[in-house]
């Protein structure tokens, strides 16, 4: 692999915090834990700045038992940054302040990015920003009560290509305090279909001079990486799917910010299967229960197996494994002296796009009108 040195060397700056170099784990549901986090960022050398998956405000607030798990961070995870979804201005609000009381994280990044039903259905995530003075006053809460913490937030481009908010978003982002902003390059219609727009990003960046502009879709190796911070003047990459089963894509993101070139991680399977392996132990033990992590495991199984030749039948053993001994057992018989598969490094995870985006009732009617939002919209549970 060679790569070529960033459009720009210098530290993304998160309100006190130097990220050199300027590369972010995105938030994944389900995916983004604390050991997630801790095997990308042994890869990356304790370099970047790695987010926990989606936690919901109201959740947070009511202590809810699964939610205190999420907001765990390792020790020697620093900064620890938190990304918090929620709907209503007040309880985004209490969340925050909660989070500066007890010193739960150091960050906090706030989700309108999310394109799922269960979420835009209730006026959440990426459908939240197409009403203005709600996004307003929700990082209005949000900034007024994290003090020293700085305040991020993620979006997509808007909601579908007749109802573009990310320009206007932005502005009331800088206006409100906002310490960065990271641009997934899609609508919600397109869900993670299509090609991602990297020249919203450019355009983003050169409407909020004010703040950082992190890029985030389809980068799936370092080139890609460098490739959009060349295109668009980013000022730093979010990494989401193209690091499923592959967390050793960090030590290549370094690598190429830092201008090691011809530097790549392409594991042979026997080294994969020892990462695989770490990956699960650590889901127990953060899990307490050592079934129950090799069970959490299971979903990372055809991502880490990408491209090598493993017949059905093994795999579908190692999707059902429920020990690390069992796993262990499985992983060994491979035919662990597979070198790394031409094209494993490129798109993986979800890509297919949905098209349509469940709304709120009437939701598109009004930008301004912020009417009807209901007490469920805030979900009792965390994960997005």
């Amino acid at each position: 692999m060679t790569t070529l040195a960033p459009a720009s060397t210098n530290a993304l700056r998160i309100g006190p915090h130097a990220v050199q170099p300027p590369v972010v784990l995105a938030p994944m549901a389900g995916i983004t834990n604390a050991p997630f986090r801790t095997l990308c960022r042994e890869f990356s050398g304790g370099k970047g700045l790695f987010v926990s998956e989606m936690i919901t405000t109201r959740a947070l607030v009511e202590r809810n038992e699964k939610t205190m798990q999420l907001i765990h961070f390792d020790e020697t995870e620093t900064p620890r940054s938190i990304q918090l979804y929620g709907v209503d201005p007040v309880t985004v609000g209490k969340a925050v302040r909660m989070i500066v009381d007890e010193d739960l994280a150091d960050h906090i990044d706030l989700n309108f990015g999310c394109p799922v039903p269960k979420v835009t259905r209730k006026g959440g995530g990426s459908a939240l920003p197409y009403k203005r003075p709600l996004l307003r006053a929700i990082l209005h809460e949000a900034v007024s009560n994290a003090g020293a913490l700085p305040v991020t937030m993620k979006m997509r481009k808007g909601i579908d290509d007749d109802h573009i908010t990310y320009l206007d978003a932005g502005r009331i982002a800088v206006e409100e305090g906002v310490t960065a902003i990271a641009l997934h390059g899609r609508t919600a219609a397109q869900h993670y279909g299509g090609t991602a727009d990297w020249d919203a990003i450019a355009r983003l960046k050169e409407h909020v001079p004010e703040i950082p502009v992190l890029g985030n879709g389809d980068i799936w190796s370092a080139d890609d990486a460098m490739r959009m911070v060349r295109e668009t003047g980013c000022d730093g990459v979010v990494v989401g799917r193209g690091c499923l089963g592959r967390p050793w894509l960090f030590a290549d993101l370094m690598a190429a910010f830092e201008g090691r070139t011809g530097e790549s991680a392409q594991p042979t399977l026997r080294e994969v299967a020892d990462v695989m392996l770490r990956h699960a132990t650590l889901l127990g033990e953060w899990i307490g229960d050592e079934s129950r992590g090799v069970i959490d495991f299971r979903k990372h199984v055809a991502w880490y197996l990408k491209g090598f030749a493993v017949g059905s039948d093994m795999r579908k053993k190692l999707a059902i494994t429920s020990s690390l001994d069992e796993l262990g057992a499985q992983l060994s018989a491979l035919d662990l002296e597979q070198s790394w598969p031409t094209g494993a490094d490129g798109p993986r995870g979800r890509t297919s796009g949905n098209n349509r985006v469940v709304l709120p009732d009437g939701w598109l009617r009004d930008p301004y009108d912020c009417a009807g939002i209901s007490a469920d919209a805030e979900l009792d549970t965390s994960g997005g």
